[in-house]
């Protein structure tokens, strides 16, 4: 079958012209997803996502739309603003009290649901729909991160996946990195231009849309909260005990679907588990957390129809969304109670290890059975109506095997100064320049292995310190950078500076070549009752 494309530009063209309807019930049935025009056998693809946002922003006066960045390619990273009198400039959008919720979708390529959720989710903002949002928070949407990605359309790529049948795009960025292992070691443009959105309109809820891999389960949408337990408590509590099963109930009734936290049963054979995947801020959900603010996950499930896996991810967004407008002043005293804690003296862990629940948990399993994409002859897995309930111990959380507190202060040599206040400037971490020699007692970690992988992960080998500290009060070197942990990014901060940290500076290599057994680790530690 032929299918007609209707160019959206030039529908854009049509509308921009005098006399097109600016009106806030605007209809805008004809503007439709690729998707939606062939039946959710075609994802849209990057410049048919602009014009389709350029159209639908241009119907409203609560849609703005800017760009926050570039992909390595060079495509702008486009971000939908939603909210009354709203703008585009974040000393505007952070002068308010307003709720900032922030979603992104296709940070991998090949999971398209989100992209094509986000823009039924636009367009039904542009016709006047979720009004009453806008009184209450100013929703931000960056629908196509992964913009390089979602271009390199493959009947293969993800072969197993329930569609899209006509292809999808790739795991990885141009670079091919995978943008959701780069928020600590920051390699790619994509990765840059989100860490800096993060850090000018400082959302204090940030959604993550996805598709699952691998276990046959039940669930049309899976989600999680941050990981790593350095996330404060008040948001860890926050959202399992309230935001997340508000959420859960209200996705429930709107679909008549179920949810539930993420997680996987052991690829390998062994004893059944439900295990969730990684407490690392390398990935995004867990990064956020580091940085105090609320963090949700969702995972729409491989196996259901791609229809129904974009259905699933805009009703998932709404509850969402619902949930975190009715919850507002918990989540804003939450964040307020994580950033007081954040200070010396606190416990923190660098290494993990995944921890079994109390109790047995009831999961509900599903049934496939295989079909075969008419384009490609490629088998792939369709989802069943059949389900049922295994018992299993549930890995949902992870506890520390090895931890440290919070310095007063981190030191790092003037050698090192230029190479880490590069990081530091991405993160937005805070800290200042010695001008003159300063006589300080401090604590040096003295190298004593550094074990390599045997292989590169994401481009890079990384290592492992291992070594001692040691008390030192020589001076510390005019040049010297001064890292203060009484500010708010100190849980991130001490994840990326520490030399045992599993995701930071020095497992991501960043000292290769300069440090080596016998030496010294160029970051030092003023501790507490050193200061």
């Amino acid at each position: 079958m032929h299918i007609v494309r209707f160019p959206l530009i030039a529908l854009l063209l049509l509308l921009l012209m005098p006399g097109a309807s600016s009106a806030q019930h605007a209809d805008l049935s004809f503007l439709v997803t690729a998707a939606e025009r062939t039946g959710f056998d075609e994802t849209t693809r990057y410049d048919e996502v602009m014009a389709f946002l350029e159209v639908a922003v241009s119907q409203s006066p609560s849609l703005q739309m800017t760009t926050f960045g570039y992909s390595l390619e060079g495509r702008a990273l486009p971000l939908v603003i939603f909210g009354n009198a709203v703008s585009t400039d974040p000393s505007v959008i952070l002068s308010g009290d307003r709720l900032r919720i922030f979603i992104q979708a296709n940070i991998h390529a090949g999971e398209v649901c989100g992209k094509e959720a986000l823009l039924m989710l636009i367009r039904e903002m542009a016709e006047g729909k979720h009004a009453a949002w806008a009184d209450s928070a100013i929703i931000l949407m960056a629908p196509i991160y992964n913009a390089d990605g979602n271009e390199r359309v493959n009947l293969f790529n993800r072969p197993r996946q329930n569609g899209p049948h006509a292809g999808m795009g790739q795991r990885p960025n141009a670079q091919g990195l995978d943008l959701n292992r780069d928020h600590m070691k920051v390699k790619s443009p994509e990765a840059r231009s989100l860490i800096r959105l993060m850090n000018m309109y400082d959302p204090h809820v940030l959604v993550d849309l996805h598709t699952t891999n691998g276990t046959r389960h039940g669930y049309h949408i899976t989600y999680s909260p941050p990981l790593n337990p350095n996330t404060d408590e008040a948001i860890d509590g926050l959202l399992r005990e309230t935001l997340l099963p508000a959420i859960r109930a209200d996705f429930s009734d709107q679909t008549g679907w179920e949810a539930y936290y993420y997680g996987n049963l052991p690829f390998r054979r062994g004893e059944a588990g439900w295990y969730t995947f990684d407490h690392r801020p390398r990935f995004n959900n867990n990064y956020i957390g580091l940085r105090n603010r609320v963090a949700i996950l969702s995972e729409a499930y491989a196996y259901a129809t791609f229809e129904e896996r974009v259905l699933a991810t805009r009703a998932f967004t709404v509850s969402t969304i619902r949930e975190a407008i009715g919850h507002a002043a918990k989540i804003k005293l939450a964040i307020r109670d994580a950033e007081a804690r954040s200070a010396p003296g606190l416990t923190q862990g660098v290494r993990f290890e995944p921890a079994q629940s109390e109790a047995s948990v009831d999961i509900l399993m599903g049934t496939t059975e295989t079909r075969v994409n008419p384009y490609s002859g490629a088998p792939y897995f369709h989802r069943t109506d059949s389900t049922y309930i295994q018992s299993m111990p549930e890995y949902g959380a992870f506890a520390a095997i090895e931890a440290g507190v919070l310095p007063a202060a981190y030191v790092v040599t003037a050698a090192e100064a230029e190479a880490v206040a590069s990081q530091l400037d991405i993160h937005g971490i805070r800290y200042d320049r010695l001008v003159e020699n300063k006589r300080a007692r401090y604590r040096i970690f003295q190298i004593s292995g550094i074990e390599v992988a045997a292989e590169p992960f994401q481009q890079i080998r990384e290592e492992d310190l291992s070594g001692s500290w040691e008390e030192n009060v020589e001076a510390i070197e005019a040049g010297a950078l001064w890292i203060p942990m009484d500010q708010p990014a100190s849980r991130l901060a001490y994840y990326l500076l520490e030399p045992r940290s599993d995701d930071g500076l020095a497992n991501w290599g960043f000292f290769s070549g300069r440090v080596a057994v016998g030496g010294k680790y160029p970051i030092r530690r003023v501790e507490p009752a050193m200061d």
